[in-house]
């Protein structure tokens, strides 16, 4: 029975649907990890997670188990033992699993019992649920592998714990959200309290679709210190030592701590990894924004810069008739100071030719917003022609708070492929713009410096459809207006509570939930976003479109 182990922690990055790939980084990280007992990587990171419906292909699955497979025979090469995530079929059901392969054989396999289905997660509709899981025992030591959920509910912990556990290595696959890493500690020290085990949190990097994963993982050792806090963002290989202590406890003694993003950096380097990986792996050449000198597109340009490096992305200025002489000459400015290619298209000749169009039909009527709109949506046509022509994906820039309540035009500033903003709403795009005017991302290919003009952050917030137009003609005031879009989107609270811890007229709060509600449809055909809080619109708030119910009674 050893009284020492060495445990190498892969935080790594994964593609979903590309084993080969996934299999020869995992192989990679495993050389790397030299002569270290064992290597942890995160939960599914054969397969990428989350696969959704591809679990539900039959050649999916039969691909997965090959390139398993292989993995298990290749750990015949010198190394430590690899314990890596995959899917693993049993009498006709994919289960969510740990694999153990070490002088290549399959030493043990574990099935993640506990299947999170809510918010972001929707894992009971692919994947069968596994019994209560057994110990994997390496050179006299048990060691008990609970998957990601597994540790979120106490049975698991306990059962292992009760079957004589010494140590927990928990492999997951953990997307970043506000607020995540203090939950994460807090859930981990209280398994740790409650067991007596010391215990390893190991979560990957990268972004997939909407869904930006922070890594941060960490170990607790037995007496509820944290001892090891690895890098948010990167991908890292950390060999960890182990030693049983006199009382028998199995104790990390390696000491390495990384500072986390404090708010409001890690959102923004959310929506940079986001935007990186989404861009990188659809194979696009680049983005192309429209940039209007308002404060969403240059934080979006900003990120899209620092994700992507300035040759890759192209700002378009599409003024009309009412596009002030301050809105060109900051776009311009906000290009100049990221680097980024920079064109003015006007969209006036485009403006006239439609009103020619139309003229037969709209004689007689008032100008309204069906003109106002007809702008936004010969922006967005000329934009597409530009992404159809050059290879470009077309990168929106609309925030949550617009996105909430419908502020937004459909096949106009909606439409695109991406959308950094999405789940930022506007107090915070304030926020991240003054926060990136005076720090740089250590990673970021962007510039030092200021990346827009405070004039782009100062100066009141406007569509520019019509003479002197403000957000504020039509909505409250945007630090209000968020205080209650969080109470009814994210909280999901009535009118009448919000209204109370908003201190806003409960006619006001009424009006802005009747606005939600309403732009329900629109939200259905937005390009996806990176995720940030705990509601975002998509794959954490489903709501139907064609729905009756108010919270408040009128």
């Amino acid at each position: 029975m050893t009284e020492r182990l060495t445990i190498a922690l892969a935080q790594m990055n994964q593609i979903v649907g590309d084993l080969a790939g996934n299999a020869e980084a995992i192989l990679r990280m495993r050389r790397a990890a030299g002569d270290a007992d064992l290597l942890l990587v995160p939960e599914l990171q054969l397969t990428g997670y989350p696969p959704e419906d591809l679990v539900l292909k039959p050649e999916f699955l039969a691909r997965t188990a090959e390139q398993a497979s292989r993995l298990v025979k290749l750990t015949a090469e010198p190394g430590p033992a690899l314990i890596f995530g995959s899917i693993v079929v049993r009498d006709g059901q994919p289960y969510n699993a740990v694999i153990v392969a070490d002088e290549g054989r399959e030493l043990f396999v574990t099935l993640k019992r506990e299947l999170p289905n809510y918010g972001t997660f929707d894992e009971k509709r692919v994947f069968a649920s596994g019994p209560l899981p057994d110990l994997f025992e390496y050179e006299g030591v048990k060691i008990g592998v609970p998957i990601c959920e597994d540790i979120w509910l106490e049975d698991v912990c306990q059962h292992l714990a009760g079957q004589g556990a010494e140590l927990f290595l928990v492999p997951n696959g953990s997307p970043y959200e506000l607020d995540k890493d203090h939950i994460r500690r807090t859930l981990v020290e209280e398994r740790v309290r409650t067991t007596g085990r010391a215990m390893v949190y190991l979560n990957r990097v990268g972004g997939q679709d909407e869904l930006a994963f922070d890594g941060s993982s960490f170990v607790v050792n037995p007496d509820g210190r944290l001892v090891v806090q690895m890098a948010d963002w990167d991908e890292c290989l950390l060999t960890t030592e182990w030693k049983r202590a006199d009382d028998g406890r199995w104790t990390c003694l390696t000491r390495e701590y990384h500072r986390l993003d404090d708010f409001p950096a890690d959102i923004y380097h959310a929506m940079v990894v986001g935007l990186r990986d989404y861009v990188g792996r659809n194979g696009f050449p680049g983005v192309i924004l429209g940039l209007s000198g308002g404060i969403d597109s240059a934080l979006s340009a900003a990120v899209a810069v620092d994700a992507l490096g300035p040759e890759k992305v192209w700002g378009v200025m599409l003024p009309s008739v009412y596009t002030g002489s301050t809105s060109v000459e900051d776009a311009k400015e906000c290009a100049r100071l990221l680097g980024c290619r920079h064109d003015v298209i006007p969209i006036v000749p485009a403006v006239e030719a439609l009103a020619q169009m139309l003229e037969p039909q709209f004689t007689g009527q008032q100008p309204g917003l069906a003109e106002e709109n007809i702008q936004a949506r010969l922006r967005m046509v000329t934009l597409m022609g530009l992404s159809n022509k050059f290879g470009h994906m077309l990168l929106t820039t609309g925030n949550k708070s617009e996105m909430s309540v419908g502020y937004a035009t459909l096949y106009g500033d909606m439409a695109g492929g991406y959308s950094v903003l999405k789940d930022a709403y506007k107090s915070t795009v304030f926020a991240l713009s003054r926060w990136r005017n005076r720090h740089r991302p250590a990673d970021a290919l962007g510039p030092s410096g200021p990346v827009m003009p405070e004039r782009v952050i100062d100066k009141p917030p406007s569509a520019e459809l019509r003479p002197d137009q403000k957000d504020e003609d039509s909505l409250p005031p945007y630090d209000l207006l968020d205080a209650i879009l969080v109470g009814l989107v994210d909280e999901e609270k009535g009118v009448a509570e919000v209204a109370a811890e908003t201190g806003a007229d409960v006619a006001v709060v009424a009006e802005m939930e009747k606005l939600v509600l309403r732009a329900e449809y629109k939200r259905r055909q937005a390009p996806p976003g990176v995720k940030i809080g705990r509601r975002n619109f998509g794959r954490d708030r489903r709501y139907p479109i064609t729905n009756a119910f108010r919270t408040h009674r009128s």
